[in-house]
């Protein structure tokens, strides 16, 4: 399949995933583009991350330890830090809308690799948890009341910074979980010390002058849907006097950083937006 095609299947499931597009008629158009309604089903497996696909950080290296913890409000968290006694600053991770899967599970333990305290709520808790199936997960985000779900997560900064080394929090979103991590910047004001949105739909820009947290934004070149939001709020902020970087990654789709998705990961975009991630935290959180 030529590179043409492969980038149209890739637009399509973004369609499907994102704005509501109906199942049937996704099928439908994915078959011509694929030439088959078999192919078209094995390209969807290479463009959707994969459950199966291998950790990063596997759920019992011996460096960390792990937990469930329950949050303000009601909130289940899965929760990695490297095993020593020392207070740490935290970050949480904001899921994709996919949920809080073993993907995410394994983007926390990197986190807590690199020393910091990493806390993943399922943003999905108070209607019974993620699901296993990710088309029902979508769908439960679909529903969601978002406004009250990021001001249950400035609750959530403020009951962390409680035993955060230095009182200092940070949070770090892909996808849905970046346009969360975004809202999360303008509601939390300097409760929030650090945002990393990774292609998230940002707010509208009016909301820049209430943003307090540092932030760094990663933005995928050929993700037209997100960068349409994303440029305008970039250039917001920095009207605004805002502490922001902003980063565009050429020729990569959204969600290249998602190592369980064969067609859409980028490994040189997602070390070097990683590797940048990384040094903002520390920065900014200590």
């Amino acid at each position: 399949m030529d590179k043409r095609t492969r980038q149209q299947a890739i637009e399509l499931y973004d369609r499907f995933t994102h704005e509501g597009m109906e199942r049937r008629a996704f099928i439908s158009e994915m078959a011509k583009i694929a030439g088959s309604v078999a192919a078209a089903e094995l390209l969807i497996t290479g463009i959707a991350a994969s459950p199966a696909a291998a950790a990063v950080i596997p759920p019992d290296d011996k460096r960390l330890t792990t937990r469930t913890q329950t949050l303000t409000g009601g909130y289940k968290a899965y929760v990695a830090e490297r095993r020593t006694r020392s207070l740490k600053p935290t970050v949480m991770v904001i899921h994709e809308n996919r949920g809080l899967n073993d993907h995410i599970r394994d983007v926390t333990r990197r986190l807590a690799v690199a020393g910091f305290r990493a806390v993943a709520p399922d943003m999905l808790s108070l209607s019974g948890g993620t699901p296993a199936n990710e088309d029902s997960a979508r769908d439960a985000i679909g529903k969601l009341d978002v406004g009250r779900s990021v001001n249950d997560a400035v609750a959530m900064v403020g009951e962390l910074k409680k035993s955060s080394r230095g009182g200092k929090v940070g949070a770090v979103g892909f996808c849905w979980g970046g346009a969360f991590v975004n809202r999360l910047a303008v509601a939390a004001g300097d409760k929030l010390d650090a945002a990393v949105p990774y292609y998230g739909p940002a707010p509208d820009p009016s909301e820049a002058p209430k943003v307090e947290a540092p932030m760094m934004i990663h933005d995928a070149g050929l993700d037209t849907r997100v960068n349409a939001t994303s440029f305008p709020w970039v250039e917001a902020l920095r009207k605004a006097g805002k502490k922001v970087r902003f980063f565009l990654y050429d020729g990569v789709n959204h969600a290249f950083n998602n190592d369980t998705s064969a067609e859409r990961y980028n490994k040189p975009a997602a070390d070097l937006a990683w590797k940048r991630t990384l040094a903002f935290f520390r920065q900014y959180l200590g």
